[in-house]
C-alpha cells in the first residue's frame, strides 16, 4: 500500500483529523463492534503517546481528532509502560512478555538501541497510529465472524487541523455532530460511541480533550461545546428540527447565494473537513502552502480557499473544492 504523504509540523504540536472508511462502505459494525474499536481508539493513543481530542465510530466508517505532542524522548519506564498498555501478554504477533523486554532493554548493546528505535518509530505519528488501530481490529473483527481478507479501505483521510481555536473546534463539532446527521440521535449526547457522550458522561481523557478543544475560549468546554453544536438554538428554526437536509442547504447556498447558521451547515456532510488537506486560520494555511507544494511536486503553490457557507470566521483551507462542498 502507498505511504501517503503528511504535512509535518516542525517543533510544535500539531492536530489532525483522521478517517477512514469500511471496504466499499459496508455497514459492518453493530454495537458490540463498534465498542471494541472504540477501546481500541483510546488503547492505541496511549501506547502511541498521542491525544484522542474527540471521535466518532459508525457502522462504517470513524473519525478521531487527534493531538500529536511534540517529538519527545521517552524513557525505557514509559517505554515499557505503553508496551504493556498494547501487548499485556504475548501474542503471536508480539512474542515478547514484558519481563524480556525489560530485560533486553537493560542491556548496554546495539540490540537493545535497535529496539528503543523500532519501539518509538510507531510513536507520535499518525499513520503509524491509525495503521495500529486499523490493523488490530481487522484482526479481531475476522476472528470473531469467520471473516478473511481485507476490512477497510486502503487509504485513510486526514487534514491537518489549526490546533486552538475556530478551526479545532467547529473540527470537533463536525465529527461530534456524524450520528446527528445519520439519524441516529438528535443529541450526539446520546450516542455512547462518540467523544461528546464520553465527556457528558465524566470520561476523564474525553473530558481533557475537550478543555484542549476550548482552552483559549472558555472555563467551561462541555457548556461552550454544546453550545457550537445546537447554535444557541438557530438550527432548530430550520426544517423544524435539528438537523437540514442536504437538498434544502444547497437551494439557499446555491439558488438563493444566502448562508446558513454554522450549527446548522455542520449537520450536512461537508467535504472541506475531509478533503481540505489543511484547515485553519488564513494565515494558518498560507503558513504551509509551500511545504504542502514541494511534498506533492506541484510547479504552482496552492491558493489560500477561505470556507462558503456559512459564518465560518476566518476559516480557510489549502484544497479548493471544485464540486460542492456537501457530498
Amino acid at each position: 500500500m502507498k505511504r501517503i504523504r503528511r504535512t509535518k509540523v516542525q517543533g510544535s504540536a500539531a492536530s489532525y483529523h483522521c478517517m477512514t472508511r469500511v471496504v466499499n462502505g459496508e455497514r459492518l459494525l453493530g454495537d458490540r463492534e463498534k465498542e471494541v474499536l472504540r477501546k481500541m481508539i483510546w488503547q492505541v493513543a496511549d501506547f502511541c503517546g498521542v491525544q484522542v481530542l474527540t471521535y466518532c465510530v459508525m457502522s462504517n466508517h470513524f473519525h478521531v481528532l487527534l493531538r500529536v505532542p511534540e517529538r519527545q524522548n521517552v524513557d525505557d519506564a514509559e517505554l515499557l509502560r505503553r508496551y504493556q498498555v498494547l501487548y499485556p501478554k504475548p501474542t503471536q504477533h508480539q512474542t515478547a512478555s514484558v519481563k524480556v523486554l525489560r530485560s533486553q532493554l537493560a542491556e548496554d548493546s546495539e540490540q537493545a538501541d535497535e529496539l528503543r528505535r523500532k519501539l518509538l518509530a510507531r510513536m507520535g505519528d499518525i499513520s503509524e497510529y491509525m495503521k495500529a488501530v486499523k490493523q488490530r481490529f481487522s484482526v479481531w473483527y475476522n476472528r470473531n465472524h469467520n471473516r478473511y481478507g481485507t476490512l477497510w479501505a486502503d487509504r485513510f483521510k486526514s487534514v491537518l487541523v489549526e490546533g486552538k481555536g475556530n478551526a479545532l473546534q467547529t473540527m470537533a463539532a463536525y465529527i461530534d455532530l456524524n450520528p446527528v446527521r445519520a439519524g441516529l440521535a438528535e443529541d450526539p449526547k446520546d450516542y455512547r460511541f462518540c467523544g461528546y457522550a464520553e465527556a457528558v458522561s465524566g470520561v476523564s481523557e474525553a473530558v481533557e480533550g475537550l478543555r484542549c478543544i476550548w482552552a483559549d475560549h472558555d472555563s467551561n468546554p462541555l457548556r461552550a461545546h454544546r453550545l457550537l453544536i445546537f447554535g444557541k438554538g438557530s438550527a432548530a428554526s430550520l426544517k423544524g428540527g435539528a438537523v437540514i437536509e442536504r437538498d434544502e442547504a444547497l437551494r439557499v447556498l446555491e439558488q438563493e447565494d444566502g448562508l446558513l447558521p454554522k450549527a446548522a451547515i455542520l449537520r450536512c456532510r461537508v467535504r472541506y473537513f475531509t478533503d481540505g488537506a489543511i484547515l485553519g486560520s488564513s494565515e494558518f494555511v498560507r503558513s504551509y502552502t509551500k511545504a504542502w507544494q514541494m511534498e506533492r511536486q506541484r510547479r504552482h503553490p496552492p491558493k489560500v480557499n477561505r470556507l462558503k457557507g456559512a459564518e465560518w470566521g476566518d476559516l480557510a483551507v489549502i484544497r479548493g473544492l471544485r464540486k460542492t462542498v456537501f457530498s
